[in-house]
């Protein structure tokens, strides 16, 4: 099938020749040792399981006890660990780096460190200030371990908010955004001048203490900021539960009036989009024309979003309107159409403009490849692809040989940190986890392929 689509992106090259769909049939399997797939279809197999997936905190429990912590956590690293975490040490996450770009394939990665909604561990300024430091040594670490030479060598990270302030403070402050009347005081103007002047920003609704922690959580953000700026790093801010995501948001939108700016070489400042919200279409297209009049850069994540079943019941708790789409079938509709929306604006405003399509489904990253052709988008353009490290590997790998750039998000960190939030993890992405039968299906296939001494 050719498409004879003339290029509307002028700043780079297009692919030359005819679109052609990839083939994510596990071909490119043929790029990793049989160990690492044995291990990968046994996990995918594990995580499939509703049951170990809702009972995993008690099941790592369990097994302490009954195995003790060296056998268990030995068992852990040659399994779970192994297959979703880079490490702990900077040359074990430098070692998973250089198996990534062997196979064509980039590292974002990700510090585990959160406070969590239904957490009751009682959090402090001091625990904020260490994650302040994890995060700057994350981001000093994702500029060593990415060549930038070339243009399409981004260094990128993620960032969690919640990381550096409370989530207390998050719904506070989200819930006074949500009034008519009740967000002029937490304009992205005023926030980003407090950031840049570190003179205190006294709101009317919150305490004494509450403002205390708005400004240090302020400094903490702008120092990531101004830190990731100096050593060429792209921060993407993860999108969290909706309650406190309008409070995220507007940080967000206070750090991109800073960094963002062209003369800056932005987007270094990017937010998460979830397709699973029935509003992420119009908030995009909003934001995205907001930050054209603005005459500052955009970047964008786009996900389906992984709090779809909590979500669901904190609405009927709530006893509130349906923020969320019905469905699985409804989410990839409106991912189809936010898509769409940023593909367009990026063949249309090139490099002040960026884009990461971080899926796990193959149709939605036919759709993007598809339409980067017809668009003239270039594959070492602003527009890159994102997966979970350890997952999906068909795809990424289909992907990163066929010359696109694509990232796999990669926690590190130590197994007792870093086993509870893949858990964590687990239990937000249920959807994904139980849709990896096609990936068990390849895997085994290129397994029963080697040990029968086929050729490929």
């Amino acid at each position: 099938m050719l498409w004879t689509r003339l290029p509307l992106y002028g700043l780079s090259k297009p692919s030359t020749g005819g679109w052609k769909p990839l083939l994510f049939d596990g071909g490119a399997f043929h790029l990793k040792g049989t160990a690492e797939l044995a291990r990968a279809w046994l996990v995918l197999r594990l995580c499939a399981c509703p049951h170990l997936v809702t009972h995993g905190l008690a099941v790592q429990a369990w097994s302490q006890r009954l195995l003790g912590s060296r056998l268990s956590g030995t068992l852990l690293r040659a399994s779970f660990y192994g297959q979703f975490v880079a490490g702990e040490t900077a040359e074990e996450v430098r070692g998973c780096v250089q198996q990534l770009k062997a196979l064509r394939l980039l590292p974002l990665l990700a510090v585990p460190t959160e406070e969590e909604p239904d957490s009751t561990a009682k959090t402090s300024e001091a625990w904020y200030e260490g994650n302040l430091n994890t995060m700057l040594r994350c981001v000093d670490w994702s500029r060593a371990l990415v060549d930038t030479s070339g243009a399409a060598r981004n260094s990128l990270m993620q960032l969690k908010v919640t990381a550096l302030t409370s989530i207390q403070l998050c719904k506070e402050l989200s819930a006074w955004i949500q009034r008519p009347t009740g967000s002029s005081e937490l304009s992205p103007e005023r926030l980003a001048e407090a950031m840049d002047s570190g003179q205190n920003l006294q709101l009317s609704y919150l305490s004494t203490k509450q403002n205390q922690h708005l400004q240090a959580s302020l400094r903490r953000l702008h120092r990531v900021a101004q830190h990731a700026r100096a050593q060429h790093v792209r921060l993407l801010v993860d999108a969290e539960y909706t309650f406190i995501n309008p409070a995220l948001s507007r940080f967000v939108a206070a750090l991109a009036l800073r960094w963002n700016r062209p003369e800056e070489g932005g987007p270094w400042v990017w937010n998460t989009y979830q397709a699973y919200l029935k509003g992420t279409h119009t908030r995009l297209e909003r934001d995205a024309e907001a930050a054209h009049r603005a005459g500052l850069a955009f970047g964008v994540k786009l996900v389906r979003g992984a709090y779809l079943d909590k979500e669901k019941a904190l609405t009927q708790l709530r006893g509130k309107e349906d923020c969320v789409q019905p469905d699985y079938e409804a989410t990839s509709r409106s991912y189809s159409r936010c898509l769409e929306l940023m593909l367009r604006r990026v063949s249309q405003h090139g490099p002040l403009c960026h884009l990461m399509v971080a899926s796990h489904n193959e149709e939605s990253v036919r759709q993007a490849t598809k339409r980067m052709w017809e668009l003239g988008i270039p594959l070492d353009g602003p527009v890159c692809f994102g997966q979970l490290l350890g997952m999906c590997d068909h795809v990424s790998l289909a992907l990163g040989q066929a010359g696109y750039v694509v990232y796999k998000s990669i926690p590190y960190g130590c197994l007792e940190e870093v086993i509870p939030y893949l858990i964590r993890r687990a239990q937000e992405n249920r959807s994904v986890l139980q849709g990896v039968r096609r990936e068990q299906a390849l895997l085994s296939q290129e397994l029963w392929r080697r040990l029968l001494g086929r050729k490929a």
